[in-house]
């Protein structure tokens, strides 16, 4: 299933997202299943998580069902359970495994109000220039000092009229960036053109993954649903003898 994190929910903890569609799959009677053990949960899984405080038209989760559903009929009862900001847009029934490897690259897009157009393309250039870019990022285990330019496969500025405020330049940067350990956010990469050009936007950017799944010959993410939507009815119905979810 894919769906979106719009509005005030991009402020939302993951927690509280599993939370939310666990209610909303309870409301739409959905027939869920349930793992085995003293604690049953039921079996939901996320992939590519995108942060908390970031927007996306792409986020990923499986359901595990018990019995067959109809994937537009699933998508409109979870759709209409969900609080708004929390929209499904995509369903489809698994009929192949290892969904979570292939969402190999996202595509994002920084909007930055008030930042310095000549500044923001000088700092993309030396950016894309440098063969390697440290960063450092505070995790639970301390300070984490990484290269941020190894993962990102493109990175340019584009048309700035949809977000700009009247008396206000607005940068928009659209990257796409391969997925690896550890993970390179879009905040490691503005960090990276601190670094490199010492740019920086006068106030916390916009920040909104548009799209993300298996890299394509044109080195852009494709969808990652296409296998199972192109996948001849009637094969395997999913992992230990279940019925694939959305």
């Amino acid at each position: 299933m894919r769906y979106a994190k719009r509005g005030r929910l991009r402020f939302t903890s993951h927690r509280d997202i599993s939370r939310a569609v666990e209610r909303a799959v309870r409301r739409a009677g959905i027939p869920v299943a349930f793992s085995a053990g003293f604690s049953p949960h039921p079996k939901i899984s996320y992939a590519g998580a995108a942060p908390t405080g970031v927007a996306s038209e792409a986020e990923y989760l499986e359901i595990g069902v018990t019995e067959p559903c109809d994937p537009g009929r699933l998508l409109a009862d979870l759709d209409a359970s969900l609080p708004p900001g929390l929209d499904v847009l995509d369903v489809v029934e698994a009929r192949t495994a290892g969904f979570a490897e292939r969402l190999e690259a996202s595509v994002w897009e920084l909007r930055l109000p008030g930042a310095d157009v000549g500044s923001a393309r000088s700092a993309v250039e030396k950016f894309l220039a440098a063969e390697t870019v440290e960063v450092e990022r505070l995790t639970k285990k301390g300070i984490r000092r990484f290269d941020a330019r190894e993962a990102v496969l493109s990175l340019e500025e584009t048309d700035r009229t949809a977000a700009q405020v009247p008396g206000q330049s607005c940068v928009i940067l659209r990257m796409v960036v391969r997925h690896m350990t550890p993970a390179v956010r879009p905040d490691d990469v503005l960090a990276g053109l601190r670094h490199v050009a010492d740019f920086a936007p006068p106030i916390p950017p916009e920040v909104i993954r548009l799209a993300q799944g298996p890299l394509d010959a044109t080195g852009e993410p494709a969808d990652p649903l296409d296998l199972d939507r192109d996948t001849t009815r009637g094969g395997d119905t999913g992992p230990a003898g279940e019925h694939g979810g959305g």
